[in-house]
Parts: structure tokens; C-alpha cells; sequence
């Protein structure tokens, strides 16, 4: 089963990614449930913390369900998709309570957007995090998407991440600071419990208007990109790339 579930113990809450055939890819069903649950969550001033994490222990989220864009006729499509993303992941990244990701293995594609909707992730030391779509599927990322991640990680190693498609370690993350901590996997529940209980002995006022404010500046720099991704999501190499991921194999970028 693909879901998103929330479980409320006290004035933490419990966000669980559960689609472990999958390594927890992202259905547009699973993307749908974070929003709605992000909504409620928003709504509810008990909730204090709200630690995100994926189930079965291989992976935190390894990015969206491919099959889904085997449906796509063209670039208006990935427009549609994109904006899709957008609305599902800005309740997140809004929620006016703290949020930590905690990352058992790979935080990819959607997966990595998610973890850095958070405002502070904590990883095992083997954790690795990218955006390989310059090698599985020729796709893009929306300008609100490439926005975030560049505020978070920076110019040079999100253009590692898209353009060599490169899966960057936990160890270089935590050195730039992207990172909080890392912890070996027996100890990475009780240190987000712990986190969570920190935060939770903050003001919560302060805690709102800092994160929303630091969200609210990085959202009023976004350039139009339709453009860019009507090309992409039109173009031969992203149909063949969908089509050799489904399959198995590896795909022959022609650049049309």
C-alpha cells in the first residue's frame, strides 16, 4: 500500500511515508495526503513539532512514481505536474510549527524537495541526497522547486545535483550545514524525539514568524520558467526516458 499517515502523540506529530515496495516513491495520491494532512496540521495549535520520516528503514522518499508520466502527451503536461508539486509541498514548507526530516538512506528527486521543506534534518551517515534526472529521466524542477533547494544547499551543489546528477554524501551535507546531524540508525528515533522536545520548549510565535518570513523571501524572487519546462516536458528525450526507466534500461539522450 502507497500512503501518507500522521499520528499525534502529545504536541508532536508523526508524519510516516509508507510505500516500502518503492523504497516510499511518491504517488500522486501519497503527495495529495501530505498536503491535506500538512492543512489539518496547520490548523491544530497543539501541534507543536512534526518529524517526517519514511517507513521501513531503506529510505526516507526515493523521489515520485514514474509510471505516472507515461500518461503525458507534452510540455503543457509537465507544466500542469509542476505547479502540482508546487501546491502539494507548500503547506509543508509553511506549517507555522518546526518540522524535522529524519533520513533513513536516500533522499531523491521528490524525496529531497520534502526533506528540505523541513527546517531541520537529521540523517544516517550512509544517507545520500540528489536529483539524478539528468540521468533517469530527462525531466525538470519548477522555479519555486529549484529555488528552495538553491536557499538551502547552494548554487554550486544543487548544479552538481541537476546537472552531473550526482548523489551528494550525509558526511559532505553536515560539513555545509545542510544537515544538523547525522546518527547511526538505532539512535536516530530517540535524537528526533529529542530535537522535537527542544523545540518544544521554544516560543512559538517567534518559531512562525521566523520560518514563514525566511519562506516568504525566498518565494518573491521566482522567475517565470514555463517556458523551460514546456520544452522539457515536450521533448523526445523525456518520453524516451520514461519510457527506458519503466523498462529497465538506460536511456540515449538525443536532445530534442
Amino acid at each position: 500500500m502507497a500512503q501518507v499517515t500522521c499520528e499525534v502523540k502529545g504536541n508532536i506529530a508523526h508524519i510516516t511515508f509508507d510505500h516500502v515496495a518503492a523504497r516510499n516513491a511518491m504517488t500522486v495520491g501519497m503527495y495529495q495526503s501530505l498536503q491535506k494532512i500538512c492543512e489539518d496540521l496547520a490548523q491544530n495549535s497543539d501541534v507543536r513539532v512534526a518529524i517526517l520520516r519514511g517507513a521501513g528503514g531503506k529510505a526516507f522518499v526515493s523521489g515520485s512514481d514514474i509510471a505516472q508520466f507515461a500518461q503525458f502527451q507534452g510540455g503543457e503536461d509537465g507544466i500542469a505536474y509542476e505547479q502540482g508539486i508546487d501546491a502539494y509541498l507548500q503547506p509543508l514548507a509553511t506549517l507555522p510549527m518546526s518540522t524535522i526530516a529524519v533520513i533513513d538512506g536516500v533522499a531523491a528527486g521528490g524525496g529531497l524537495a520534502i526533506a528540505t521543506c523541513c527546517d531541520f534534518r537529521i540523517s544516517t551517515p550512509n544517507a545520500k541526497f540528489g536529483v539524478p534526472i539528468a540521468k533517469t529521466l530527462g525531466n525538470c524542477l519548477s522555479p519555486g522547486n529549484i529555488a528552495w533547494l538553491i536557499a538551502h544547499l547552494g548554487v554550486n551543489t544543487v548544479k552538481r545535483m541537476l546537472l552531473l546528477a550526482e548523489m551528494i554524501p550525509a558526511s559532505e551535507l553536515l560539513t555545509q550545514g545542510y544537515l544538523l546531524a547525522t546518527h547511526e540508525a538505532e539512535h536516530l528515533g530517540r535524537e528526533a524525539d529529542r530535537l522535537a522536545h527542544q523545540l518544544v520548549s521554544l516560543a512559538p510565535i517567534t518559531q512562525k514568524a521566523s520560518k514563514l518570513a525566511l519562506a516568504r523571501m525566498i518565494k518573491n524572487q521566482l522567475p517565470d520558467c514555463q517556458d523551460l519546462i514546456r520544452e522539457t516536458y515536450g521533448s523526445a528525450d523525456f518520453k524516451n526516458g520514461v519510457t527506458s526507466f519503466l523498462k529497465g534500461e538506460k536511456p540515449r539522450w538525443i536532445g530534442v
